[in-house]
């Protein structure tokens, strides 16, 4: 539920509090208590300028009491649940074509992200026109395609990772953790699809691992241009799978009521070791999911939440050094050596890094 509120100002010395009053884009009410204006409690505190905190927004003064239309629902999980709290200061830039919020004012750099996601946009549009052609009537098979197609980018991100490393350019631990961990979890999603039927056609095989093996190169070689766009564009591959998920989950919600859940699905969502599970979600604290799976609709609903936390990780990575694993410690001594911060004296990517190579120079120069 996204709540917009119209008017804020607090004093250096307050002794009364008029109540906010807030409008919700669903239909929403707020009811502030007046006493303590500096007592919401909330994951955004509102900081000054130079950065401090100043008063935090606490649950317990203000209650909220909406009407949400039930279709709605699932589309406030995703778009606006994510909290960047891991991400300090800033959050990624965003979908739908939006440029990130925080980078640079440059005309240049907006007109450069603007053709970045529009490509993007291009790409995902034909890819889901092809698969609605192939596969009108036929999910699981259609679901098969595209887990096989969705892992693809994180092992693709962590190769060129690896390529730095490996060349002494510069260290990224929690980028390859937090994408191990989505692989990991699609690689899952993959599993089920396959044990669904969804693999059974050979052409469907053939069709999706190649596909794949042309997006790996494609990603590949986009990160290492790129990984603003290339990010964005894993959001938009993500965003699609969420809505292909959430629309099966409610045209035959009541049908996947009555069958089983894949053995796998169960082992991967209720096992012991859930470590791997709480990595990629990166806008939720360790332990705060644990799914349930009593039936294939329990796995479907959680497959479909699964997909919006990659979407949101997605987002986040679109500004550079913002990513942390939702296990590190932020003043962890065993990460870089300046501590909590992700150095920022590295390159985002080839073009990143010529673009400095020749700053550095004019400076020299002069």
């Amino acid at each position: 539920m996204a709540i917009s509120i119209s008017a804020m100002s607090f004093g250096t010395s307050v002794s009364s509090y008029s109540c906010l009053r807030a409008r919700s884009f669903e239909k929403s009410s707020v009811l502030c208590n007046s006493q303590n204006p500096c007592r919401f409690n909330s994951v955004f505190p509102i900081r000054k300028s130079d950065g401090s905190s100043r008063c935090s927004v606490s649950r317990k003064s203000c209650r909220v009491r909406a009407t949400l239309l039930q279709e709605n629902e699932e589309e406030v999980v995703v778009e606006k649940s994510f909290a960047p709290k891991s991400f300090p200061g800033n959050v990624g830039g965003g979908s739908n074509g939006k440029p990130p919020d925080d980078l640079s004012s440059n005309g240049l750099e907006k007109w450069v992200i603007k053709l970045e996601q529009s490509v993007n946009i291009l790409l995902t549009d034909s890819v889901i026109k092809i698969l609605d052609t192939l596969y009108h009537n036929r999910n699981y098979a259609r679901f098969f395609v595209l887990e096989t197609i969705a892992r693809v980018p994180y092992f693709a991100f962590i190769s060129v990772l690896h390529m730095y490393e490996s060349f002494g350019w510069w260290r990224r631990a929690d980028y390859m953790k937090v994408h191990f961990a989505e692989s990991w979890n699609e690689m899952h999603h993959l599993l089920i699809m396959e044990e669904l039927g969804g693999n059974a056609w050979w052409f469907d095989r053939f069709l999706a691992q190649h596909i794949a093996i042309f997006y790996y190169f494609m990603t590949v070689l986009m990160y290492a241009l790129s990984p603003r766009m290339a990010y964005h564009f894993s959001e938009c591959v993500e965003s699609h799978a969420y809505e292909t998920y959430d629309k099966f989950i409610k045209d035959q919600g009541e049908e996947l009521k009555n069958l089983p859940a894949p053995k796998i699905a169960v082992d991967y969502y209720t096992g012991g070791d859930l470590y791997l599970f709480d990595e990629f979600q990166t806008s939720r604290e360790p332990n705060t999911r644990r799914p349930k799976i009593d039936n294939l609709y329990d796995v479907f609903m959680n497959i479909r939440d699964d997909e919006a936390e990659h979407c949101k990780t997605m987002k986040a990575c679109q500004t550079h050094g913002s990513l942390r694993s939702p296990h590190t410690n932020p003043c962890d001594d065993s990460e870089d050596d300046t501590g909590c911060s992700v150095p920022q004296a590295d390159c985002i990517g080839i073009v990143d890094c010529i673009k400095k190579s020749v700053t550095d120079t004019q400076v020299t120069k002069r």
